[in-house]
């Protein structure tokens, strides 16, 4: 897909985001039911509501694109392996952060060509900020009703390496991981907000050293590479979409200095 065509996509993709964010502080301002999944991860009324809406006006933007949800039954890779270009979604991206009522949850949306993200929209509806990038067109931070303003990550890590972390408890292999990398400070955020600090340098690194899905990293990707860092597996690979049958990610980084070989302090 030529970047003029994912600039033209780009507004109307950001709209549908902020609907769907519409939907689900519907439900977070009302109250919810909480319903666990089968792989007993939660869901409520919020994730569902804002995946109808994202779908739908996703078909009718590109009805020629297919879907790919955490939401919905996912398609098998014999059939996915053939797409060329798909969306990847998260409804709710957080959904325990949702629950815990924090704040700290997103719309994540993203454009996969190949094995690649190249179009990234990520909205933080409680807080009221926006993400997004294109491949080529940079990335940008919208607070609220101001102007759209471009990120860049932090090149140079700092002495001291801001850790970006989730809010629950970290595994051992990430206490092990920043028992080994030295003076470093940690910030605690959940869902894609990590991976969107370090697009804006706010901070230096987010080590995920547990399962996450493709749906969790792709919106957030196409920002961080857009804004000039990288999110890459252990081996330092960057990471890539729907090359297998299941959706799991390996475990990665999230960095704004490439310079720096992270997988040296595992």
């Amino acid at each position: 897909m030529e970047n003029h065509g994912l600039k033209e996509l780009l507004d109307p993709v950001i709209q549908i985001a902020y609907q769907a964010g519409k939907s689900i502080m519907e439900v977070y301002d009302a109250g919810f039911h909480i319903e666990e999944k089968s792989d007993h991860t939660p869901v409520t009324e919020a994730d569902l509501a804002a995946n109808k809406i994202i779908e739908t006006s996703l078909k009718e933007l590109t009805p020629h694109l297919p879907i790919l949800t955490e939401e919905a039954t996912i398609t098998p890779y014999s059939e996915r392996k053939n797409w060329q270009r798909y969306w990847l979604i998260d409804p709710l991206d957080g959904t325990r952060e949702f629950i815990k009522r924090n704040g700290e949850f997103t719309v994540n949306i993203a454009l996969i060509d190949g094995d690649e993200s190249v179009m990234g929209v990520v909205y933080a509806p409680v807080i009221g900020v926006l993400y997004y990038a294109a491949k080529g067109q940079g990335a940008y931070k919208q607070a609220s009703t101001n102007e759209p303003v471009p990120i860049r990550v932090r090149e140079k890590c700092s002495d001291k390496t801001v850790v970006a972390c989730g809010r629950s408890q970290p595994t051992e292999e990430v206490v092990n991981f920043l028992g080994r990398l030295g003076d470093h400070e940690i910030i605690r955020v959940g869902s894609a907000l990590k991976s969107c600090m370090v697009a804006e340098g706010k901070a230096d690194l987010y080590p995920r050293l547990g399962p996450t899905s493709e749906w969790d990293t792709a919106a957030a990707q196409c920002v961080v590479e857009e804004a000039g860092g990288a999110i890459t597996d252990t081996n330092m690979q960057r990471l890539r979409y729907n090359t297998k049958d299941d959706l799991l990610n390996p475990h990665f980084f999230v960095a704004g200095d490439k310079s720096i070989k992270w997988s040296d302090f595992l």
